[in-house]
């Protein structure tokens, strides 16, 4: 059974932003047999790689109304409170801010952490620092999200670039309703995607543990 879910999680069809990658990878591929076998090679290696990277599973959301799900696969580097990005209008009071580095190695893609309205998105051009460290969340690149709830609160979320990522791709509108779980981005080769609860709000996850981007539960809104 175990067997079987990774098998899936290794084959799951790529995300439409690595078909560019895949075709060019396939046209070296196609090249080097007619020119040198090492060219075949290298094309074949990173047409696997790049199925790898983009691959884009299915997710079950939970079905239980109020919870944050993790907008990321990855490993939680940081949990501290901390002030939204400035560009969302969110104001300075801090909140909780889960922070989830992806490794070249994690599902890239993007999911949406409550039900809600995309209210604010602001790109903002930084460096690209290894996206592990604390100041990444300040210092890097970003595209930061709003999403009000319902009930008229409001929770950020921010794709970050990290020290190989160089393009952070953004599916929703200002204005969309969006649902948890649905996919809504992806950064390109490492990366980290930060969310900031609402105010009043705790997180139920500790630093260290392993995220399922539209599965895993990071707080409860009713708690």
């Amino acid at each position: 059974m175990a067997f079987a879910s990774s098998l899936r999680l290794v084959l799951a069809p790529p995300h439409p932003a690595g078909r560019p990658f895949i075709i060019g990878g396939v046209i070296v591929f196609v090249l080097g047999l007619f020119v040198a076998d090492w060219l075949a090679v290298l094309g074949l290696a990173f047409v696997l790689f790049c199925l790898y990277f983009f691959r884009d599973p299915e997710r079950v959301p939970p079905g239980r109304p109020g919870l944050v799900l993790a907008p990321a696969d990855g490993r939680i580097v940081s949990i501290a409170p901390a002030a939204p990005p400035p560009e969302l209008d969110l104001g300075t009071a801090p909140r909780w801010r889960v922070a989830i580095f992806l490794s070249v190695l994690d599902v890239h893609v993007n999911r949406i952490p409550v039900d809600g309205t995309v209210t604010r998105i602001a790109y903002r051009h930084g460096k690209f620092l290894n996206a592990s460290l604390d100041k990444a969340s300040v210092d890097n690149e970003r595209n930061a999200l709003a999403v009000r709830l319902p009930d008229g609160r409001e929770i950020a979320v921010v794709q970050i670039a990290g020290l190989i990522a160089r393009r952070i791709l953004c599916h929703v509108r200002e204005g969309d309703a969006v649902q948890a779980g649905a996919r809504f981005g992806i950064i390109r080769f490492g990366s980290r995607t930060d969310i900031y609860l609402p105010e009043g709000v705790r997180p139920l996850v500790a630093e260290g543990q392993i995220m399922i981007g539209g599965e895993t539960v990071i707080a409860d809104l009713g708690s």
